[in-house]
């Protein structure tokens, strides 16, 4: 198993941060042709929750997730819509058992990567730096396309 660690993310996360609006579209416009059924699935979900606030995060954290894996050096094969559907059936019994128990075990062992779970947890409670929140929505909205997104993505990884 391979872990993304808390230095790569780091690392992604300063890259992401620095970078002008043209080299931001330029990433996320390599991360989303490299990926381009990846990509449609997770911005469906923003889309499905009609959350406009939620589809720029989506694509932030979509673009940090690429950027940590690619910092640490991992490949991923094609996410394609066949994976999409298996995990979309795990997940959403996961997701329904952790809703009723709160027993965040359950995502960290669907997830297998620890330090990104982590990372995305601190985003949801931290302020932005002009001192906002996210609203609680939001939130909730934003840990399920992220937990699936990085659920996804360790399925992926090449070994």
């Amino acid at each position: 198993m391979t872990l993304i660690t808390v230095e790569n993310i780091e690392k992604a996360v300063l890259k992401v941060d620095n970078l002008d609006d043209d080299a931001l579209d330029k990433l996320s416009e390599t991360y989303g042709l490299a990926q381009e059924e990846f990509l449609g699935y997770v911005a469906s979900a923003g889309m499905e929750f009609e959350n406009d606030q939620l589809m720029g995060l989506i694509i932030y954290y979509y673009n940090i997730y690429f950027e940590a894996f690619t910092q640490q050096g991992v490949k991923l094969k094609k996410i394609d819509e066949t994976m999409i559907d298996d995990f979309h059936q795990e997940y959403d019994n996961i997701l329904e058992e952790y809703m009723e128990e709160e027993d965040m075990d359950l995502i960290v062992s669907l997830t297998n990567q620890p330090n990104l779970l982590s990372f995305m947890a601190m985003e949801l409670e931290m302020e932005d730096d002009d001192g906002t929140r996210l609203d609680d929505e939001t939130a909730t909205q934003l840990f399920i396309v992220s937990t699936a997104m990085i659920a996804i993505m360790n399925k992926a990884i090449i070994q």
